[in-house]
């Protein structure tokens, strides 16, 4: 099943993690060692979670690296089958011999 424009990562750490607990973006940054802006350019939805960040996400706030990087390839996959013109993408067709 699709899911219906998901979150980006960031807007899911604000809504989940920040603002119930009242959280700072900075007191995450210091306690992910990453720098506040490189932090509050994920909560903005303004890059994305990488291999590393998903693994320091995974030790801070909880789930899985696997979660986090899953999280993000369905926020990246919804956008981009909004977005890419499929339309003149030829199928390669291969048989067996």
């Amino acid at each position: 099943m699709n899911m219906h424009n998901p979150p980006h990562p960031g807007e899911f750490i604000k809504e989940v993690y920040l603002i119930p607990f009242n959280v700072s973006s900075r007191t995450v940054a210091e306690k992910l060692l990453v720098s506040p802006s490189t932090f509050n350019r994920l909560v903005n939805a303004e890059s994305n979670v990488s291999p590393e960040m998903a693994l320091r996400l995974s030790k801070t706030l909880g789930r899985t690296p696997e979660s986090w990087l899953s999280m993000q390839d369905a926020y990246n996959l919804w956008h981009a089958r909004n977005n890419v013109d499929l339309r003149k993408v030829k199928k390669l067709n291969i048989e067996a011999t």
